[in-house]
């Protein structure tokens, strides 16, 4: 049993999509609960690409002008729905996952960030939540927190955090544990910390399985980083030789280009000698592309490893400006390199 959330920060930034389609490819979950994703209305055909296979369902809440909206959607050979409703700041699905007699909601929640609104969206969840004869999975971003400690160089309101606290208890709510991490929401800058997005289950849903626990993945194109609810080399076959874009983008092409076109040649004929340049030329660029890009794949796992080691040391201590540039900086290496290969498979295809 696996149920991905995340806080997408819109669709349609470049390459969101294809990091999504790869998130549930590689974590395979039954159910993915996403929010923020500033779309007014999807389509069957879209979700089902976004899926990744045809055997899909969803419920969707449009966003408010550039902002908001809400997403579910499960594999419906697993999950069966037979009920959605629907929220001022949530979106939920009641339905029997195979194998399995007990009616489960899954509650995908965005909450609101301005204080006078959130008695009324904590009032309307614990209206939702009077029904005990289902098991509940409340997940998303909250936009809160229960303790000042899920806070690092923000303000922790301890009035709004008693709120969170007395929904928590008098719904008798159970958090299930993040796994090797802190924080779930870094700011751009990399300064402020908080845990916004979690899962929060009632007892009859946790005593289905008894190791239950919270992962996070790789934020990389959000500032939220995607949580996996669980129990428990890309081959792209021979590569044909051509230019690609980011060749041209790369510092040091032009000069390779004209040093393997201005070498000598063995020829008389101006024909020849045109195609043997030609040659010399395929073969620097072959040379000097694989010098260039043929580990970076490798390249961005390292920078992948770096930054997640920075998040990881940020989190138990404040960086100097110097150590969070170079924690910036890694972060923005990796994500050229994964543009860059984005934009070599797109050539190939």
């Amino acid at each position: 049993m696996k149920i991905l959330s995340i806080n997408i920060r819109g669709f349609k930034v470049e390459g969101k999509v294809d990091w999504f389609r790869k998130m549930i490819a590689s974590a395979n979950p039954i159910i993915a609960a996403i929010q923020e994703t500033k779309f007014h209305k999807t389509s069957d055909r879209w979700i089902e690409f976004l899926w990744g296979f045809p055997d899909v369902g969803y419920v969707e809440k449009r966003a408010r002008g550039r902002s908001g909206g809400l997403l579910l959607i499960w594999d419906s050979n697993s999950f069966r729905v037979d009920q959605a409703v629907e929220g001022d700041y949530f979106i939920a699905v009641k339905g029997k996952l195979v194998g399995h007699d007990t009616d489960i909601v899954v509650v995908n929640v965005y909450g609101p960030h301005k204080e006078d609104k959130k008695k009324c969206f904590w009032d309307s969840l614990s209206n939702l939540l009077m029904f005990d004869n289902v098991a509940w999975v409340l997940c998303g971003d909250f936009n809160e927190v229960w303790r000042c400690d899920e806070r690092k160089n923000c303000i922790f309101l301890e009035c709004r955090a008693s709120m969170f606290n007395e929904f928590i208890e008098n719904n008798g709510l159970i958090e299930i544990p993040l796994v090797g991490r802190r924080f779930t929401r870094i700011s751009d800058d990399g300064v402020k910390f908080s845990k916004l997005d979690r899962f929060l289950v009632s007892e009859k849903f946790a005593l289905m399985w008894n190791d239950l626990l919270v992962i996070p993945l790789d934020r990389k194109l959000t500032d939220h980083s995607p949580i996996l609810l669980k129990n428990g080399i890309e081959d792209f076959g021979p590569k044909p030789t051509r230019v690609f874009d980011v060749w041209l983008e790369e510092e040091g092409a032009e000069s390779v280009i004209a040093e393997a076109w201005n070498s000598n040649v063995n020829a008389r004929n101006p024909d020849t000698i045109f195609r043997l340049k030609l040659k010399n030329v395929k073969e620097r660029l072959k040379q000097w592309s694989k010098e260039k890009f043929g580990s970076i794949d490798t390249e961005i796992l390292e920078l992948i490893d770096e930054s997640r080691s920075w998040e990881l040391e940020a989190e138990n201590r404040s960086l100097t400006d110097a150590e969070r540039n170079e924690w910036m900086s890694i972060r923005n290496k990796w994500l050229v390199k994964e543009r860059d290969k984005r934009t070599m498979l797109k050539q190939k295809a």
